[in-house]
């Protein structure tokens, strides 16, 4: 948008504290190829818009917003004369795109000094060419900073998770080896029990009414009920009493298995009635043991069904086999980073889940998202101290208006009031120095919202503080380049 021109009085501008160091020579060159425009209320210029120019406001009042998602939020309101906005990175040339980083407009009659960006570029190169190596020094090297702290953030939470997911990892695999030795263990006692069952005085008839109630008790054991444990302590008296009735010696060691395999006293009567009373504690130890070799089996399978969960859910975390962009459930993906960083909670950290099912998919880059859930666990779990800490972590889902909400509440300490302004600031942390980088909120922030257009916003007070992302249910068409992290 362009403004009525006006006449440029070098004394004017000299009076702005941007120029006021200048010679007379130099502010008639800059009258001479800047000018002076006077703007009515309403735009001057858009973010993204190409930077052809650099405003200095003489009079008036003027207001910069930023794009957040759909929404415009106003990020300065003033009036101070010689305030400056527009082209401000000219001088750095092709080396950074040359858009408006944010929107101007003024609410009411306005007067800029407007510079070209290519005649700033070079009038800043001409006379301050050392504070041009200076700003450029400081713009790309914090760049360069950014990047690398931030790849280093990524790899030190790869490590925690590759960490936490061979904790998890070990516990099934260990629990499948010791079933695994213990049923070669109980597989050789069965035979051996076979052997002198055979070896006996059971008739053909005998053996395959005990064959029979073997095939029927792995069947029970398969669908053995829960019990409660009153229900369980119950039935083990029970039988234990049963066994010791009929002479069969460790009956209170025996009971707990037959349990456990949903038997009672009317399967042992079963068995009882199978064979004769010298037999009887024969056939108990040989069923006791297909009991037990069954019951191992099942600890097998579930060990490896565990394990086999949680490469599915390091597969769901990674979105290794997937689109980068799809339609997600964001509770797939919230489980998979639950489970991931399982090993970040401790025994006194209790995660509650409070999820809307009904929650339609939403679309989204999964991975990138995996990440942002992953920065905001870890700083709920920080708050709380870690795994030597207390408290509770919330995630909870919700539907806010035409947006899908995702909430981490933690009962940790809290920020600080005077903080609170900076935490989506790049480097600034809370942490001890050397626990925190002070980049995992700006990635978020950039993750939520430049790539996918939501918000990611916060409320803190002492043992409650919760961090919202807000995600659009629509999307626009997926913008496949990669969101600079740094």
């Amino acid at each position: 948008m362009s403004g009525q021109p006006l006449p440029c009085s070098p004394r004017e501008i000299g009076t702005l504290f941007l120029f006021e160091k200048l010679t007379p020579e130099q502010l008639g060159r800059l009258c001479g190829e800047g000018r002076v425009e006077r703007f009515e209320p309403g735009p001057v210029y858009t973010e993204g818009e190409p930077a052809t120019c650099f405003y200095v406001m003489l009079d008036g009042t003027v207001v910069l917003s930023r794009r957040v998602g759909a929404d415009d939020v106003e990020v300065t309101r003033t009036s101070q004369r010689g305030v400056y906005a527009g082209a401000m990175q000219a001088y750095l040339g092709d080396r950074v795109r040359q858009v408006y980083n944010n929107s101007m407009r003024v609410t009411e009659p306005t007067r800029f000094f407007v510079v070209p960006a290519d005649t700033f570029a070079s009038i800043m190169q001409e006379w301050f060419p050392m504070a041009v190596h200076l700003l450029e020094g400081l713009f790309f090297g914090s760049k360069s900073t950014q990047r690398a702290i931030g790849q280093r953030e990524r790899l030190l939470a790869l490590g925690s998770l590759s960490a936490g997911l061979t904790h998890e990892l070990n516990n099934p695999a260990a629990a499948a080896v010791r079933a695994t030795a213990t049923l070669r263990e109980r597989v050789g006692k069965m035979r051996h029990k076979l052997r002198i069952i055979s070896a006996g005085t059971y008739d053909r008839e005998t053996l395959a009414n005990l064959i029979d109630i073997q095939e029927r008790t792995a069947e029970r054991v398969a669908k053995a009920p829960a019990l409660s444990p009153l229900e369980a302590s119950d039935r083990e008296d029970a039988l234990a009493d049963w066994l010791d009735d009929h002479g069969i010696d460790d009956g209170w060691r025996i009971a707990p298995t037959f349990v456990q395999a949903g038997l009672d006293a009317d399967w042992l009567d079963e068995v009882a009635a199978a064979v004769d009373e010298e037999t009887l504690p024969s056939a108990v130890g040989w069923l006791s043991y297909t009991v037990e070799t069954e019951l191992l089996m099942d600890e097998i399978a579930d060990s490896t069904n565990r394990v086999s969960h949680l490469v599915d859910a390091a597969k769901q975390y990674s979105q290794l086999d997937r689109a980068p962009f799809q339609v997600a459930d964001v509770h797939e993906l919230l489980d998979s980073t639950l489970l991931m960083l399982s090993g970040k909670f401790g025994q006194r950290i209790k995660v509650v889940k409070e999820y809307d099912r009904a929650l339609p998919r939403v679309p989204a880059y999964p991975a990138e998202l995996n990440q942002v859930w992953t920065n905001l666990i870890d700083n709920a779990v920080a708050a709380m101290n870690g795994t030597s800490g207390e408290g509770t972590l919330t995630v909870r889902t919700a539907r806010e208006n035409d947006r899908l909400l995702v909430e981490f509440g933690d009962t940790g300490t809290g920020i600080p009031p005077e903080v609170r302004d900076r935490v989506f600031d790049p480097f600034f942390t809370t942490k001890p120095v050397g626990e925190g980088t002070g980049l995992g909120l700006d990635i978020s922030w950039r993750i939520v919202v430049n790539k996918h257009h939501g918000t990611l916003r916060f409320e803190s007070e002492p043992g409650d503080t919760r961090f919202q992302v807000l995600l659009p249910l629509t999307a626009p068409a997926p913008d496949d380049t990669p969101e600079e992290s740094a």
